[in-house]
């Protein structure tokens, strides 16, 4: 069977001018770490990577210096000012962007250091702790991620240092069951904290002075210590990358245009004021008798009530996926479409270790996987759970008639309970043998004999089958529903 197209977007081109790709399915897998000192494109570079993934994955994004708020202009993100809110709220806030897959940015840049570090940190944890069912795949842009993880204690308290490394640790070393893919961007990897720095397989690193920055870097992409001078050489917007969703080996990157910039850009010289005749002498004088006024922000627009905002993200549908009610009585309207996701259920359980993939991720990729062929998913994470379930036992066109009992057999079973039903009656109709522990276990995402033993005691015990061992030591099991026998095994 074929595999799934791979889902990459253009983050440059090679000195050659060939495109280099990203591989967006397996960055969300692998993770990404961004390195260059002040001045070197990385926020260039991020912007890039932010607009051509837009349609593909839903994007949360940590700005300290509200650098990508302009993102919402012309991708639809929900800008969130953590200087408006207090805890709670950006507790409540974050809870819904799990809910509803809202890309967002986080704008950080109204609050102090300690202030910044504290709601990142309660924005990351809520996000992490999200339900099982609301793990879909997210891309976690974290821009001056040494300010969230640093390496040492700095002018911040020993609690909000603990916090905010302990969310951003979270993040990139237990984050990918959860769907969150870290992509964090530092000026300076030695002031960075490891063991963050470490959960990163694809790098991008560019333009370093530092002979301490240039060592890890170089370590990081495979290179002897007398070639990190290439990366002090690298040009602005030049960087070398390396990992599994951007290349096997260091290449060259020259990042490519992007569409938005930053609020606060300034392009060039500006000429300086007429200071002739004391002109600015007096005006200085003049404004010094005057009461101070704080300046402006750019957009003084007052921050939407969080419950005004709660309903905005709630409006805003996951990216590039037709929200639409399913058709009723069929999940899928047409006869073609129904076909097709069948077929696309087979080739996705037909992948080894498939029922070890949580099911939001699958989920995610059984979404795209509908829009390469053109057709709409039609179904809601709950209902995929329960057809990817039957799939696994073989049924992947639900409405067959020769699975009509079958299916009705599972309609008021649990969700983590169906498959190895399913699989267990399909045998039973077929008059197949009895599956054993491997074939149960693999079905049920688990490598524990012991927990197939208390699995089928417990469907026993819910009157859904019936074990019998012969004396033989052959075990057979029977479907009470269908009045029907597994071969014994």
């Amino acid at each position: 069977m074929s595999a799934a197209p791979k889902q990459t977007i253009v983050i440059g081109a090679d000195r050659a001018g060939a495109p280099i790709r990203i591989d967006v399915e397996e960055l969300l897998a692998t993770r990404l770490l961004v390195q260059g000192n002040s001045g070197s494109g990385k926020s260039h570079l991020l912007r890039r990577l932010l607009e051509q993934s837009a349609q593909l994955v839903q994007q949360v994004v940590i700005d300290p210096e509200g650098d990508f708020v302009t993102l919402s202009e012309r991708y639809g993100h929900v800008v969130i000012d953590g200087a408006a809110y207090d805890q709670a709220e950006i507790v409540r806030l974050a809870a819904r962007i799990r809910t509803h897959r809202a890309s967002v940015v986080l704008a950080l840049d109204g609050l102090d250091l300690e202030a910044q570090m504290r709601c990142a940190a309660v924005f990351l944890n809520t996000l992490f702790d999200a339900p099982r069912d609301e793990w879909y795949p997210v891309l976690v842009v974290v821009d001056e991620a040494q300010m969230f993880a640093p390496a040492a204690a700095g002018d911040v308290s020993d609690e909000i240092r603990r916090l905010s490394l302990g969310a951003m640790t979270n993040l990139m070393c237990r984050g990918r069951k959860r769907g969150l893919a870290g992509v964090i961007a530092t000026q300076r990897l030695a002031k960075l904290a490891k063991n963050v720095a470490a959960e990163a397989s694809n790098f991008l690193m560019g333009r370093t002075f530092l002979d301490i920055d240039m060592a890890r870097a170089a370590d990081l992409l495979g290179m002897e210590r007398r070639q990190a001078e290439a990366i002090r050489d690298l040009e602005r917007g030049h960087f070398l990358g390396l990992g599994p969703a951007i290349s096997r080996r260091p290449v060259s990157v020259r990042i490519a245009d992007v569409e938005t910039v930053a609020r606060n850009v300034i392009q060039g010289l500006m000429p300086l004021p007429d200071m002739a005749g004391g002109v600015m002498d007096t005006l200085l004088r003049d404004e010094a008798e005057e009461p101070i006024r704080h300046a402006a922000a750019a957009d003084d627009t007052p921050a939407p009530d969080a419950s005004d905002l709660i309903e905005q993200i709630a409006e805003t549908g996951p990216p590039g996926v037709p929200v639409e009610p399913p058709a009723e009585p069929s999940l899928f309207a047409a006869e073609e479409d129904a076909a097709t996701v069948a077929a696309i259920l087979e080739e996705m359980v037909a992948e080894p270790d498939c029922t070890f993939q949580p099911p939001a991720q699958l989920y995610q990729d059984f979404t795209v996987r509908c829009r390469m062929a053109r057709i709409s998913p039609g179904i809601d994470l709950p209902a995929f759970r329960r057809r990817f379930a039957m799939a696994i036992a073989g049924i992947c066109d639900d409405t067959a008639p020769q699975w009509r009992a079958v299916v009705a057999l599972g309609r008021d079973v649990p969700d983590d309970l169906l498959a190895p039903l399913m699989v267990l009656a399909v045998a039973a109709s077929e008059g197949a043998p009895c599956p054993d522990d491997d074939r149960l276990a693999t079905v049920y995402g688990t490598r524990s004999s012991g927990r197939i033993r208390r699995l089928l005691d417990h469907l026993e015990k819910q009157g859904l089958i019936v074990v019998r061992t012969d004396y033989g030591g052959r075990r057979s099991v029977g479907i009470p529903a269908l009045g029907l026998l597994t071969q014994p095994v």
